[in-house]
């Protein structure tokens, strides 16, 4: 027979935003109460006495939740478990978190989210996308420098429509620039536009929209490219 699952009758979580912090306890106390919900009631929807989640949180007993109630409280409350007390599994060989399942997570960015000059800082970084390595090295770019960021706007369709989320290899950042789609800032504004590089030296920046303006002859000084798209995925 199979094991009933508790939280599938509880009720449907409103999924209200919290700011989250290091500490796994706090983190669950703030899910619960904004969600409306109460210590009590969420320790027997995880099978617990009443006061399971609240010694949790209050006393430090048990000192870390059990590994099925974490992921169920994660998968409940649509989180992260990382934020719940899982450590964070890395790959060996590389600094890119995985998940159990072996998909190297690619940290997301909202392009609006970004300001001041250099590269992106990693507390822009709010979420991450699983992906499977064979897939990740057909692109030819190390998963260690690659990022997804949601598109904000239209300036580049049909190319790339507002919303779609692409993938950009920031190494590309620190080779000989070739044409092709990048991210970059201008003026402290994060952009995505084409860009190819004239004999003269300087850069042509393009939107494939007709409806925006393009820049010719612009100078290399004054852009910091973050990184080169290499893909992208679109809702449908």
């Amino acid at each position: 027979m199979s094991r009933k699952n508790p939280i599938a009758n509880f009720g449907q979580c409103r999924y209200v935003a919290v700011t989250m912090s290091d500490d796994p306890r706090a983190n669950l106390e703030q899910l619960i109460r904004k969600n409306g919900h109460d210590f009590a009631a969420i320790s027997k929807m995880l099978g617990k006495n009443a006061a399971y989640i609240q010694q949790y949180i209050r006393r430090g007993s048990p000192k870390k939740l059990d590994e099925e109630d974490r992921r169920r409280l994660a998968e409940f409350y649509g989180v992260e478990e990382r934020l719940l007390g899982a450590p964070a599994l890395r790959d060996s060989r590389r600094s890119t978190p995985v998940t159990p399942d072996g998909l190297l997570r690619i940290k997301q960015l909202q392009v609006g989210a970004s300001a001041g000059p250099g590269a992106l800082a990693d507390d822009e970084y709010a979420e991450s996308m699983g992906f499977g390595r064979k897939w990740l090295r057909r692109l030819g770019a190390d998963p260690a420098h690659l990022s997804l960021i949601a598109v904000d706007g239209d300036s580049m369709d049909p190319t790339l429509g507002d919303g779609d989320d692409i993938m950009v290899d920031h190494s590309a950042a620190s080779r000989p620039l070739r044409d092709g789609i990048y991210v970059l800032r201008m003026d402290d504004v994060l952009l995505v536009k084409r860009v190819a590089m004239g004999p003269s030296g300087k850069l042509s920046i393009r939107s494939d929209n007709p409806q925006y303006p393009d820049w010719e002859d612009v100078s290399a000084e004054s852009v910091n490219i973050i990184g080169r798209v290499v893909w992208t995925g679109r809702r449908l």
